[in-house]
């Protein structure tokens, strides 16, 4: 990038003490949108936390040449992969590059020198993370060997064959094995992406950042066959009030004559707002919202399924599972063992 038409100097413009650097590689061919997206996503934090410092994106390439992508965009680096190398890096990201056959059969390339910098790189970063098809760039690279990962549906198969140390699983939307992470299909940049966030700054963050960009908040996985959309958001103050009065209470007993009295109006009178200004029951309303936060905890963590059932209102593991049919045509535990994105 450049500033005015000069070079943006990095070095006079301090990180600050909690600024996290991320650097993406560059690379003749490079994916478009596996390059810009997570920016778009790490540029909306500072707007929606106290970290005014938030991320510092950089791009880096073998020199500060544009590098022309597979779109026809060039882009122009930030700084070469040797002064790259020089800095201490929060997260590398590394996104990928295909070519397609007169037959239309998607190859995922590897260039070797590139591969070099990824495995150089990799090792001044604190955690690592693949776009769609940059995986395999970090499994030629070696950073992928005895770990479960995840790519592009249409080189899943390529990734398993060239690298037999990788237990490939083309399902999730993304997949995370200590510090390093691997993301699914293009668009699944903004998942990975919306992952880190998470991560650094916690679920709530994400949500607010996931709504700027009017889009999902956290995927698990599977081509998005599982995919939710955000939570109906209502037009007015009170649709609102009573949307997030229910999510304080989703643990708890939640009757519909308690939500009634909450907004000071009858059953019948609750049914017609949440109708006209969340598009679903009451009823609806809550069961969905419990299976989102259950969700969340079968994805993040280890707990039976009665804790779950009972931190998230369901009361019991029965209860819980027959909203996961009516709302995900799955079980909870069939939904866990697809799609649980946490080391194990």
């Amino acid at each position: 990038m450049e500033t005015n038409g000069h070079r943006l100097d990095l070095d006079s413009a301090p990180l600050g003490p909690v600024a996290r650097l991320i650097v993406i590689v560059l690379f003749e061919g490079v994916d478009l949108l596996d390059v810009t997206g997570p920016p778009e996503v790490f540029s909306l934090v500072p707007r929606e936390t106290d970290d005014a410092a938030g991320y510092r994106v950089v791009l880096a390439a073998r020199t500060l040449d544009p590098v022309t992508t597979s779109a026809g965009v060039r882009i122009l680096p930030d700084l070469t992969f040797g002064e790259a190398a020089a800095r201490r890096i929060d997260t590398l990201l590394v996104p990928g590059a295909v070519e397609v056959d007169a037959e239309r059969r998607v190859r995922a390339l590897t260039d070797p020198e590139v591969v070099g910098w990824v495995r150089t790189l990799a090792g001044r970063a604190r955690r690592v993370a693949s776009v769609c098809v940059g995986a395999h760039l970090l499994a030629a690279a070696g950073l992928l060997d005895g770990k479960r990962a995840t790519t592009h549906w249409s080189t899943a198969g390529q990734l398993a064959a060239e690298h037999p140390a990788v237990e490939v699983d083309a399902d999730p939307v993304f997949i995370r094995e200590g510090e390093v992470w691997t993301g699914a299909g293009i668009s699944a940049c903004l998942d990975l992406s919306l992952a880190l966030v998470a991560e650094d700054f916690g679920e709530g963050v994400a949500l607010r950042v996931a709504r700027q960009l009017v889009m999902y908040l956290k995927r698990p996985g599977g081509q998005s066959q599982f995919s939710v959309p955000l939570e109906p958001v209502s037009a007015t103050r009170r649709g609102e009030d009573l949307r997030h009065f229910i999510r304080r209470h989703l643990g708890g007993r939640l009757s519909l004559a308690d939500i009634a009295a909450y907004a000071h109006v009858s059953e019948r009178q609750l049914a017609r707002i949440f109708t006209s200004e969340l598009g679903m029951t009451p009823a609806a309303y809550i069961e969905s919202a419990r299976v989102e936060l259950a969700r969340g905890q079968l994805e993040a963590t280890d707990a039976t399924l009665e804790r779950i059932a009972s931190t998230c209102g369901f009361g019991t593991a029965d209860t819980l599972v027959r909203a996961f049919r009516r709302t995900l045509d799955t079980t909870p535990t069939e939904y866990r063992l697809r799609f649980r994105t946490a080391a194990g």
